[in-house]
């Protein structure tokens, strides 16, 4: 009986010393993913080189660790009332990038470094805007990020962070300068209607004349084509008409030749004949009228 209870007494100090030995060698054990690094202090000391990735080997109750994450990050600045140049006061929220470069001086060299971080970013932020005038707040945007950029990134320099970038999200202006943006934009956006109308009616204008334009010398090639035009029928219907009127001429003048003097002569006396018969009481005698005779009757009298 005394060995059985023995035995088991045995075996459960073993038993919980296997367990606490493999709850030791689990806290001993620390796998370090890629983006982080272990900051390990032995015995208050911090060792050269943080650890990681990978797996690392701890000495539990001997090395105290801090995990330190080394990927971009984003936090966001809430609205701040900042005054300007010109004590306008605005309200303003951004977003600052960092990333930690030296995870052993983001420990060792501040105590809660997004806090202190967040602290010197509401502070920059005054001190830029105070130094700028507020139409120039709300112009420059670019500017401000850049100016905010450097600033925090002189502070945090010494931390072993980097800020990579800053982004204003938001600028309130007072309620007044909302107002007279509102009508400025609004008198701009009238001006720029009226500009481009007076422009559309302007090239409507150069339109419409340069269409008078093309239609005026359409329309004058249009005469000049049809004056050729009638020229050339007229030239052509006068080379015609001179040109029958030669033949006629000509057939005239054929005709001519075989017409002796005493058909002539009757020619001529159905002239008179003709005019004879008009009801006039006066008688003409050509003074050809006894050659005409004698080409009937001969020099001698004679048929």
């Amino acid at each position: 009986m005394n060995v059985l209870a023995t035995g088991g007494t045995v075996f459960c100090i073993i038993g919980g010393a296997l367990i606490i030995g493999l709850l030791i060698a689990w806290s001993a054990i620390k796998i370090v993913p890629e983006y982080q690094r272990l900051v390990v202090f032995r015995l208050g000391r911090v060792l050269q080189q943080p650890k990681g990735p990978g797996i690392v080997f701890i000495f539990p109750g001997i090395d105290t660790v801090k995990w330190v994450d080394l990927r971009e990050q984003i936090r966001e600045v809430p609205h701040q009332v900042s005054i300007t140049k010109d004590n306008a006061p605005i309200s303003i929220d951004f977003l600052w990038y960092y990333k930690i470069l030296d995870p052993a001086m983001s420990v060792l060299q501040v105590g809660n470094f997004e806090l202190s971080a967040a602290g010197i970013a509401a502070t920059t932020l005054r001190a830029v805007i105070g130094g700028i005038p507020l139409d120039d707040v709300l112009s420059e945007r670019e500017h401000i990020n850049n100016m905010l950029r450097t600033r925090l990134d002189e502070v945090t320099e010494r931390w072993g962070v980097k800020v990579t970038n800053v982004e204003i999200r938001e600028i309130i202006p007072p309620r007044e300068v909302q107002e007279a943006m509102n009508r400025q934009m609004t008198a701009e956006r009238v001006r720029r209607a009226l500009v481009t109308e007076s422009m559309g009616d302007q090239e409507a204008a150069k339109n419409r004349a340069e269409g008078t334009k093309q239609a005026a010398i359409l329309t004058a090639d249009g005469e000049k084509q049809s004056n050729i035009l009638r020229a050339e029928g007229e030239k052509q219907a006068q080379a015609l008409r001179a040109e029958g009127f030669a033949v006629a001429l000509d057939a005239i003048f054929n005709a001519a030749k075989n017409v002796d003097q005493k058909t002539m002569t009757l020619q001529y006396f159905e002239t008179l004949k003709s005019v004879g018969s008009s009801p006039s009481t006066k008688f003409i005698f050509p003074m050809e009228f006894t050659s005409m005779l004698d080409n009937f009757l001969g020099k001698d009298g004679k048929k």
